[in-house]
Parts: structure tokens; C-alpha cells; sequence
């Protein structure tokens, strides 16, 4: 880690854990229902906000935002009572990540990435690695990032020549978010032929220690948008990783256990992080509408010039409140914005009343039991609602400017940030791809083949 700091110092300074440090004892205790979970989520989107332009405009890396996050209990939001969590439904955890969002979009995207590699045990890992990683997690108040792009060649996983109960990590990932922020990181790799002739390049995730010298940060990420997630590259070099923490294999024959990771349920991390992304697009979405409507009520003139000359009846609106293209638009933005929160949270209830019925406490194990079918239409849905909250979310944040007017383009509004954050994000998967599986749905019904993307 010493190397990954000195190079941190080198590029641009972090932010500084302390100046949130009164939130540790005034969020000591967790909220006891989904309810107190929310406006826990909403209390950290309070504090957030106020400054979110300025700190975004400063670019440093996040440490207090993540800390932030770790007083305020929302890292534990899903882990088990019995370990310190809030045992709270994916519904709920989902709508915490969006209320995070509308304080600052990159600390709400931080959250729901976590959250998803927090949880990663419990599709990928045996019974004994969730307990393991589930418990350790909740218990430590760690915050999980993750070095999983599949867009990079993967990393490449080697046996090590010095002990045959570990593997090896090499390769480098371009995008790596939250990592360097982390206390844990989601590693994957696939097999490497010349060392494991059989194994047809199998992928392997493992949770393995930010603090190892085995990763080097490059702490450069340095986007038009969501600026604080510390996004950047990293350089994996030697990373041991022992067989007993190879997700959903067996240390002992060093092969996947086909009923953990060949059954569908072991491919719903994907619509999982997809729909996390929705909800924090729809977050974005919903502050830049609320941040316009108080500029417009406090700031924006109207128009002072009519076109119908002498046959002009009505007279030019005294306020910008009574301008009928101002209120037009932010009654056709809301009415879509409302919309689009009721087909989210339809998605948000169906995936978490999967994982309730086959990733909760239960007497045995039945991931297995999940078909590709219902795997498929939740799929589906959470495409659906991605490509609806997609197209209102840059609408809604690029026309916030035709009602407020050119004085709200001032950098100290912030108003860009919105539209900045949106465009940065939804161009991480093509959305023209999830209308075509989604099209497919609708007319030949067939289930998109589970990928990296789907």
C-alpha cells in the first residue's frame, strides 16, 4: 500500500477523512427499519450536497466521502443482524443508493458499487465464503471496491510455484472504482492455459486486501463526470490469492462447483450492478430537477419580449414562474421523472424478492432452484428501466438550462455536473444494445444470453 499512497501524494491530494468525523457519533446507532434506512440515506445526501460542486471541481480522491459513508452505517445496510447490518431488502439498499445520488452522484455510485461487490459472495460463494466474507464485511464496516472491467483483457491467473494452495494475479484494469479508496477489492482473472492446461480459461473472483503490494494505483482518473470515484487504473503484479478464496470453486480438486456457479443465479451480478446503475441515474436525474426549480423560483427572469407584435394579446409574464414554456417543462419532466421512479421501483421489488426467496437465511442452499427464465425477464425488466431512465435523465439534465436561463450556466450554480455525471456513466454500456434485447423480448420472446453486460 506504501507504494500506492506515494504515488496518490505524486498525482493529486485526497480529501480529508476528518472534517465528517462528528458523524461518527451522531450515527452511531443504526436505523432499526427501512424507513430509518432511507432518511439515513437522505441525512447523507444533506450533507453532501451543499458543497458538491466545489468538492467535485477540486477532484480529490475520497477518502472522507467514504468515510462518510462508513459513519453513516449504509456500507452495512444488507449484511445480517446477527454481524451488525440492517438486514435490509435490495429494494431498500437500492433506494439508498438513489437518495445518496441526489446529494452527490459519485458518492451514491461509490455506495451502489460497493454494495454490489459486498454482495458478490452471496451469488458467487460457496456456503462457507459467505458466511466468511458476509461476516467479515458487515462486521468491520469495510468498504468493498472493485477490479472487475471486462472491457480490459483479464487478469491471468498462473499457479504459484512456491505453493500449490494459492494462485496468482497479473494484468492491469483501466477502470477500477472505488478501489483505491477500499478496504477489500473484487479481483477476477481467467485460468492461464499453460497452467492450467483443462481449464478453458474458467474466471475465478476472489476478495483480496487494498493494502497488498501485490496493486498499484495509478490514481488517474480524471473524467468529465463523477469526478470522486476514483475510477482509475491500477497494475496488478504478483497478487497471491490463496484456492480457499477463489469464489464458488473447491480448494481442494481446483474446480468450479457446478452447483454454485453453472446454475443462472451465479450470472445475476450482472442485472444486480445494472440496476444499481439505474438507480443512481435516476438519483442524478431527480436533484437536477430540484436544484433548477429552486434557481428558477429564486434567480430566473422571464422573458421580457413577446413575437405578436401589435396582435399580441398577453402581456410578457411578470414572473418566471408564470412563464408557460417554464412550467411546461417542469411538469413534462416530472410527470416522466415520476414515471420512471414507478417502473424502477418495480424492478428494485422483483430482483429483491428473488434474492429474499434464494440468497436469504435459509436451511439449505437453493440458488440452484432459480431458472434461466426468471432470470431472464428480471433481466428484462431492469434493461427496460435502464433505457426509460437513460433518455429521461439527459433530457431532464441538459433542459434544466432552457429554464433557468444563461446566468445558471455560472460555475459556482453547478447545474453542469448533473447532465456531466449522466453522460459519463450511461456510455459504460451501449444502451442501443438494451433495446435490442429488449425488443427481442417483446417479439420473438427470447431471454438475452447472460454476459458481461446483460
Amino acid at each position: 500500500m506504501a507504494s500506492s499512497q506515494n504515488n496518490q501524494d505524486t498525482v493529486h491530494p485526497s480529501s480529508d477523512p476528518s472534517i465528517y468525523h462528528e458523524y461518527e457519533s451522531k450515527w452511531s446507532t443504526l436505523p432499526s427499519d427501512s424507513t430509518g434506512w432511507i432518511q439515513r440515506a437522505k441525512d447523507v445526501a444533506a450533507v453532501l450536497a451543499p458543497d458538491a460542486a466545489a468538492r467535485e471541481k477540486a477532484n480529490r480522491t475520497p477518502r472522507a466521502e467514504v468515510a462518510l459513508l462508513k459513519h453513516s452505517g449504509l456500507l452495512k445496510i444488507l449484511g445480517p443482524k446477527e454481524y451488525g447490518g440492517g438486514e435490509q431488502p435490495w429494494s431498500v439498499a437500492y433506494q439508498a443508493i438513489r437518495e445518496v445520488a441526489k446529494g452527490d452522484g459519485s458518492i451514491g455510485m461509490l455506495l451502489g458499487y460497493h454494495l454490489l461487490w459486498a454482495f458478490s459472495s452471496s451469488i458467487l460463494g460457496t456456503p462457507s465464503q459467505i458466511t466468511k466474507w458476509t461476516a467479515l464485511i458487515t462486521s468491520q464496516n469495510l468498504f468493498v471496491g472493485g477490479a472487475v472491467n471486462p472491457r480490459d483483457s483479464d487478469l491471468v491467473i498462473t499457479t504459484d510455484p512456491n505453493d500449490s494452495a494459492n494462485i496468482i494475479f497479473n494484468g492491469s484494469k483501466h477502470f477500477t472504482t472505488g478501489a483505491a479508496v477500499s478496504d477489500l477489492i473484487v479481483l477476477e482473472g481467467s485460468l492461464s492455459s499453460s497452467s492450467f492446461p483443462e481449464s478453458g480459461g474458467e474466471h475465478i473472483f476472489a476478495y483480496v486486501p487494498t493494502t497488498d503490494p501485490g496493486i498499484t494505483f495509478s490514481f488517474n482518473w480524471d473524467a468529465i463526470g463523477l469526478r470522486l470515484t476514483e475510477s482509475g487504473s491500477a497494475q496488478i503484479s504478483n497478487f497471491v490469492v490463496s484456492w480457499e478464496d477463489a469464489l464458488g470453486w473447491d480448494a481442494s480438486t481446483k474446480q468450479p462447483l457446478p452447483d454454485v456457479l453453472g446454475v443462472p443465479f451465479a450470472t445475476l451480478l450482472l442485472p444486480t450492478i445494472q440496476l444499481v446503475f439505474t438507480n443512481f441515474y435516476l438519483g442524478i436525474a431527480l436533484a437536477a430537477l430540484d436544484l433548477a426549480a429552486a434557481y428558477t423560483r429564486k434567480s430566473t427572469r422571464p422573458w421580457p419580449y413577446l413575437s405578436g407584435g401589435e396582435r399580441e394579446t398577453v402581456a410578457p409574464a411578470e414572473k418566471a414562474t408564470d412563464e408557460f414554456y417554464i412550467l411546461s417543462t417542469y411538469g413534462t419532466h416530472h410527470a416522466h421523472l415520476l414515471a420512471a421512479t414507478a417502473l424502477v421501483d418495480r424492478a428494485n421489488e422483483r430482483i429483491s424478492g428473488l434474492f429474499a426467496a434464494y440468497a436469504g437465511n435459509h436451511t439449505r442452499d437453493n440458488r440452484g432452484e432459480v431458472t434461466a427464465l426468471q432470470r431472464g425477464e428480471i433481466s428484462e425488466l431492469i434493461a427496460a428501466a435502464k433505457i426509460v431512465v437513460t433518455d429521461v435523465g439527459l433530457k431532464v439534465t441538459s433542459d434544466v438550462f432552457e429554464v433557468t436561463g444563461s446566468r445558471a450556466t455560472a460555475s459556482k450554480v453547478g447545474l453542469d455536473r448533473f447532465w456531466r455525471d449522466l453522460r459519463t456513466h450511461t456510455l459504460h454500456d451501449p444502451i442501443a444494445y438494451k433495446r435490442r434485447e429488449v425488443g427481442r423480448w417483446v417479439l420473438l420472446g427470447e431471454i438475452p444470453t447472460p454476459t458481461w453486460y446483460t
